[in-house]
């Protein structure tokens, strides 16, 4: 390879990995088994809420987010969600709190009614060392868009497994450690801040 070419190389591979970054990647699945057609749970159990996380956006592919209900001082894992990867988590109606953790931590607040399927997107940013994510509730006026109807043809049905729980087990320190950090801090911010879940949301 010529010194010319060599100069050409060094200057688009910086704009190769940017692009392969942002575009659509989807992420491996790891620590999650995928769902089978005919083991889909789309809808909830009588007298229970449904909540669908699903991360469309292929950015920062190469990390997967955990998603975590919050009750009380403990977290339970709802699931690992991969770039275009959804996870369905069965709850009672009533409030919750659940949390997504990449670099950080971030939060977001529901009020679920009963025999009612809520969504929320797993939404990546850059972070000072990996992606940082948030969790952003789909609305009521949202459900009917054709963005997503992308958003759910576009993600895969993923689950947890075995794996998935001692992953959470073993990695429980600096999860916990993360919710005190990043709590206080999402608290800290103006209530219309705080992204949050609402009854009418659900269809």
């Amino acid at each position: 390879m010529t010194t010319c070419n060599k100069k050409r190389v060094s200057i688009f591979l910086p704009f190769l990995l940017l692009t392969l970054l942002l575009t659509g990647c989807a992420g491996t699945v790891k620590n999650m088994r995928e769902v089978s057609p005919e083991k889909i749970v789309d809808t909830p159990e009588k007298g229970k809420s449904l909540i669908v996380f699903m991360r469309p956006s292929g950015f920062g592919f190469a990390i997967q987010s955990s998603v975590f209900e919050v009750k009380h001082n403990n977290v339970l894992l709802a699931g690992i969600v991969a770039a275009k990867k959804k996870v369905a988590y069965q709850v009672d109606p009533g409030k919750h709190l659940f949390m997504v953790i990449g670099e950080s931590a971030d939060f977001m607040s529901a009020e679920l009614e009963e025999n009612k399927t809520y969504y929320a997107l797993v939404t990546p940013r850059m972070g000072l060392w990996k992606a940082r994510f948030s969790l952003k509730p789909v609305h009521s006026d949202e459900l009917n868009s054709s963005q997503f109807t992308d958003w759910i043809e576009n993600c895969e049905w993923v689950e947890i497994s075995p794996q998935s729980e001692y992953w959470a087990s073993s990695n429980m320190g600096s999860i916990q450690s993360k919710r005190t950090e990043y709590y206080q801090d999402w608290m800290q911010k103006d209530a219309s801040e705080r992204p949050k879940l609402l009854p009418q949301d659900g269809k």
